[in-house]
């Protein structure tokens, strides 16, 4: 009985999986209206300046990295509920999670790229700005360090 009364206790996860299911959904919504916003104001404002393009790119740029930090928020969701509620949830190859390590894996590979974007936005916003050397050489000591534990956990598991 106590058994059975444990094993059901995995349905809690549903609490965070689902809140971070909602939370991707609303980052992603939201964003799909800035990014219309931006748009429209862009073609609205009239300018063909290279400065109005240059703003528009990087309102863009900072879309893109919140639609990443949704999908972040999605994977997590996806992971938790494949992990403990049900398995044979119908993924792609590339998304299926088996364990921990697997989510580990999604996320780090997300987070890169948000690191990227985030990168590509700050050069575009401050270009020739001396401050950015220091920014690339953080973002890049920042992905070498998940690359390292990406391959050192992939060595650990075969």
């Amino acid at each position: 009985m106590l058994r059975r009364a444990l094993g059901f206790t995995r349905y809690i996860v549903l609490i965070p999986a689902i809140g971070a299911f909602i939370a991707s959904v609303a980052l992603m919504i939201r964003e799909a209206l800035v990014v219309g916003g931006a748009v429209i104001n862009g073609l609205w404002d009239g300018s063909f300046a290279p400065r109005a393009g240059k703003e528009l790119a990087v309102e863009v740029l900072g879309a893109l990295d919140v639609f990443l930090i949704s999908i972040v928020a999605y994977i997590i969701s996806l992971g938790l509920y494949t992990l403990f509620i049900d398995d044979a949830l119908p993924l792609p190859r590339w998304l299926r999670i088996h364990d921990l390590e697997d989510l580990k894996n999604h996320l780090v590979s997300v987070v890169v790229a948000v690191l990227a974007v985030l990168f590509l936005q700050e050069a575009v916003a401050r270009a020739g700005d001396l401050d950015l050397l220091q920014l690339a050489v953080a973002l890049a000591l920042m992905i070498a360090a998940l690359t390292f534990f990406l391959m050192m956990r992939g060595t650990g598991r075969h």
